[in-house]
């Protein structure tokens, strides 16, 4: 096996198993469904796959681990790491950089008013991205750490228009930076669970649609009986890796370094540990004793993590900016203008 030292990775593999009985529903994607596939196995034999949660879902969820959705802030472990928070005109919150598709580069942090300018101008300035000029990651990564590492580490697309609209600033380059931390869910030897159901309507047993009575199943009377496509598995397997030598090529203090290894760490842990009840029907658990290392290393618990987590801040604080949220303004109006 290839050693954690040669590969500068940290891969765990965990297996999953469903919650309630023995189906799960997988992801879909438009036009496609389920994503299945087949993987071949020893002496020439295929098996038959499908991707339970895609990587770019995984990253949204282990992102999600550090978030208070009904408080609208960052859990208290993470206090002292630095983020966007978007408020509207009258100072109510809107969304951040922690909860946006698109990360640092969400339009509604580009368009709105930071520093008294915009923020697409904003980015630009700190991210030190002019025309005619190479592109410096090491000083973009320094840059993204003081406003929101959790960017650097799930990765964010600075894809602005080379060529500027009306209201946005333009971008001469387009960066990308690449995820640190990936995780897929993968579930091996399926097979179909052919379901379905009835919306029942009690009172309209008749809709005479044909006739051209109004109130009918387009507007929500009726029963309408449906199907759906469940599945079972052999195995569902849960796979992460930190790419430790990406986060190393950014030239961080080592204090820094460490502090981004070690919120990748938290949030693996806290995703199994906390449950990952995908959708409604996909309610997945750890199997005990499942969690296993495919370069050598140990995953400790939330609680050493987060004690890991207090001490990384700390001597992360010249890196961190003002190490708390850094408050935006967006409008439909302002950004319209």
């Amino acid at each position: 096996m290839t050693t954690a030292t040669q590969t500068r990775r940290i891969a765990f593999t965990a297996q999953l198993e469903p919650m309630l009985g023995s189906t799960f529903q997988p992801t879909g994607f438009p036009d496609l469904g389920a994503a299945t596939f087949s993987r071949p196995l020893p002496g020439g034999r295929d098996q038959r796959c499908l991707i339970v949660e895609s990587t770019q879902s995984m990253a949204n969820r282990l992102e999600a681990t550090g978030w208070d959705g009904a408080a609208n802030r960052p859990i208290d472990a993470f206090q002292g790491l630095p983020y966007i928070e978007v408020v509207s005109s009258d100072g109510h919150y809107l969304t951040s950089s922690r909860t946006e598709a698109h990360r640092l580069f969400s339009a509604y942090i580009r368009d709105a008013i930071w520093e008294n300018a915009s923020g697409d101008s904003v980015l630009l300035d700190k991210l030190g991205i002019h025309a005619d000029t190479p592109l410096d990651y090491p000083a973009m990564a320094k840059a993204i750490v003081a406003l929101d590492p959790l960017s650097l580490l799930h990765g964010v697309f600075f894809a602005g228009q080379s060529k500027a609209k009306k209201t946005r600033a333009a971008w001469p380059a387009q960066p990308r930076i690449t995820r640190a931390v990936s995780a897929v869910i993968e579930a091996h030897d399926i097979r179909e669970v052919a379901s379905g159901g009835r919306k029942a309507d009690s009172v309209r047993h008749s809709l005479g649609e044909e006739s051209g009575e109004t109130g009918g199943t387009a507007e929500g009377y009726g029963s309408v009986p449906f199907h759906r496509m469940e599945y079972t598995a052999g195995t569902i397997t849960a796979s992460f890796v930190v790419d430790t030598q990406l986060i190393a090529s950014y030239g961080l203090p080592e204090p820094t370094t460490k502090l981004l290894e070690t919120l990748a760490l938290w949030e693996i842990r806290q995703l199994l540990d906390g449950g990952l009840r995908l959708r409604t029907a996909c309610d997945l658990a750890l199997i005990d004793g499942s969690l296993t290392s495919r370069t050598g290393h140990t995953l400790p618990t939330v609680e050493e993590l987060e004690g890991e987590l207090r001490s990384a801040i700390s001597g992360s604080s010249t890196s961190l900016g003002e190490g708390k949220a850094i408050t935006v303004q967006w409008s439909l109006q302002k950004a319209a203008k």
